[in-house]
Parts: C-alpha cells; sequence; structure tokens
C-alpha cells in the first residue's frame, strides 16, 4: 500500500516590498518538493494581505516563503500557531526579533557577540546629522528596522544624502537602524534545526557596487558575484560557524536561518544579521550554501518539514490547563 502523501501548503507573496522576491522562492520550493512524497498545494497571498486563511487547517504542514513584514515578522507565525498547524521555520518570537534590526542587535550585543555600532531613530528630526556623524562616523548605513532584501537601505557620505536616505527609509518603517560602516568582506552562513543547530559551509559574496543593494541581489545580473566554499583559512571558516549557531541560539530561531557577517582584514568577525527566512530563488545563498555542503535543495526541503513536524508535536505535548 502507497505511504500517504504529506498535505503541504506553500505560502507565498504577501504585503510586503519583498512581494516580488517571495513569488520565485515560492517558484523554486515548488519545484524542489518530491512529488512522490508531497501532496503540493501553492497558497498566493494578494498584496494587499488578502487570502484564504481558513485552508490553513486542511494542511499537514505549511511551508511560509514569505519575506520581510507580515510573512517573517511573526505575524504569519502567530497566525499559524493559533490555526494549529506545523509550520517551518523559527516560531513567533525568533521570527520578531529576527526581523527587528533594533531588537536583535540589542539581544546580540548581550550575548557578547560582536556587532557594530548603531543608534535607532523613530523620526526624522530625533537626531541631527552631526550628532550621527560624531557617534557613528562616515560613511554610514541607514536601513528600515523591519525590512529585508535591501529595501530602503542606502549609504550616506554627506549631510544631503542623510536626509534623502532618512526619508527613504521611514517610507517603509516607522523605526530606522543608523550602522557603522565596518569595511571587510561580506560572508554568509546557513543554519538548520531545532534545539541543536547547525551551520553550512560560510560563502563569501563579493559586490561590485556600492553595497549589496536590492538591485545588486535581484536585478543587476553583474551586481554581485558569490564565491562558495569562501576562501577562508579554517580557524576562521570554525569562528563563523560558531558564531552562526550562536546567533541562531540567541535569538530563539529554529528550523532555518542564514546569519550575515563582516569580515575585516586583521581577521576581527562582526554579524550583519539573521535572516530568519532566507530566499529560495536560484541565486539564493542560503540553499546554495547547504548543496556545497553536501545537502541538495530536495533533502534541505525534506528536513525543514520534518523539523517543523517535530517541533510541533513536541509542542502538542506541552500542559495547557492546570488540572
Amino acid at each position: 500500500m502507497a505511504k500517504k502523501k504529506i498535505k503541504v501548503g506553500v505560502l507565498f507573496g504577501g504585503k510586503s516590498a519583498e512581494h516580488e522576491v517571495s513569488i520565485n522562492s515560492a517558484n523554486n520550493v515548488i519545484k524542489a518538493l518530491d512529488e512522490t512524497k508531497y501532496q503540493i498545494t501553492p497558497i498566493k497571498i494578494s498584496k494587499n494581505g488578502k487570502f484564504k486563511f481558513e485552508v490553513l487547517k486542511n494542511f499537514d504542514v505549511i511551508f511560509p516563503v514569505l519575506h520581510g513584514p507580515f510573512g517573517e515578522d511573526g505575524s504569519m507565525q502567530g497566525l499559524l500557531k493559533l490555526a494549529g498547524v506545523p509550520y517551518v521555520g523559527a516560531g513567533v518570537l525568533g521570527s520578531a526579533v529576527g526581523m527587528d534590526k533594533d531588537i536583535m542587535k540589542k539581544l546580540l550585543r548581550e550575548a557578547g557577540i560582536p556587532i557594530g555600532e548603531f543608534l535607532t531613530l523613530r523620526s526624522v528630526k530625533e537626531m541631527s546629522f552631526g550628532e550621527v556623524k560624531r557617534k557613528i562616523g562616515l560613511p554610514l548605513f541607514i536601513k528600515p528596522a523591519n525590512l529585508g532584501s535591501s529595501v530602503g537601505i542606502s549609504k550616506v557620505k554627506n549631510e544631503s544624502e542623510w536626509n534623502t536616505a532618512l526619508e527613504n527609509a521611514f517610507q517603509y518603517d516607522s523605526k530606522v537602524v543608523v550602522e557603522e560602516y565596518i569595511k571587510g568582506r561580506e560572508i554568509e552562513c546557513a543554519v538548520l534545526g531545532n534545539e541543536n543547530p547547525v551551520a553550512s559551509i560560510p560563502g563569501e559574496v563579493i559586490v561590485n557596487s556600492e553595497f549589496y543593494s536590492y538591485e545588486a541581489k535581484y536585478i543587476d545580473e553583474n551586481g554581485a558575484s558569490v564565491q562558495i566554499p569562501a576562501k577562508l583559512p579554517d580557524d576562521t571558516v570554525k569562528k563563523i560557524k560558531e558564531l552562526a549557531v550562536k546567533t541562531f541560539k540567541t535569538l530563539n530561531c529554529e528550523g532555518l536561518g542564514r546569519v550575515d557577517f563582516f569580515l575585516k582584514e586583521n581577521g576581527e568577525i562582526f554579524v550583519n544579521e539573521i535572516n530568519t527566512l532566507p530566499g529560495f530563488t536560484n541565486i539564493s545563498m542560503y540553499p546554495k550554501l547547504w548543496e556545497a555542503s553536501g545537502l541538495p535543495v530536495s533533502k534541505l526541503i525534506d528536513k525543514l518539514i520534518e523539523l517543523a513536524m517535530e517541533r510541533f508535536e513536541k509542542e502538542q505535548k506541552l500542559k495547557t490547563t492546570v488540572a
């Protein structure tokens, strides 16, 4: 008798500036899902956030291939938890702190994980350019606190760029993070697991533009190139893998995450951020890093689904009454 297929709902699209990236990622996830094991249903969320959420209960597991707010920030994870359905990736808390660069950096700093200097602003007029320049130095980066895929990010070298960049970032979020510029190589490391996560070999993003912008990531074919594995000494690889796992655990992440680093010429390593639902497009680092580590994308997706169901079963055993 044929084994019953696992019913997988692939959630994608969503009310986010990363809507299009999500569609590309979902197409690749669907392609990689083994049709002999899974009954696959794509579930598209419109740009205004509409979808039939009551269908979620019809699945054995949900794979949210959503990037940015309303998909990666804990809100969808909370809905899935209330619906009582297993889902791939970090839970409500891990998703929320992983998305909010301000809270993320505070938690990393508290854990003794090396990060760059940063400030958080809640309005355009909260701090003058002169004050920020004194505290952070130039050049600096301005980023919406809760967004990914380099949307709304600017590199600032002078006051006129500061004003434009700040206005741009505040279009996407009510909280903006100002970060020091760290001159170094951009290294990325993938993490996989729940209680006992493991790290992939690191890869390097070699940026051919001013910085790793949205255009460099997704539009300009020559904007950046990727080197997997990154050409690094063994002790640096070991440190990066250890820091990736520590970052993942500190931020209460589960399932998957991609940790991004800066590596300075003197060997110093800084964590830039974590991405709790990294891209799955055909050029995305997360699946590429695992493939180079010996885990092809179809097996990687099997493992992610297995981790989602394991966590759900464990949570189901928790008491919900005092009786």
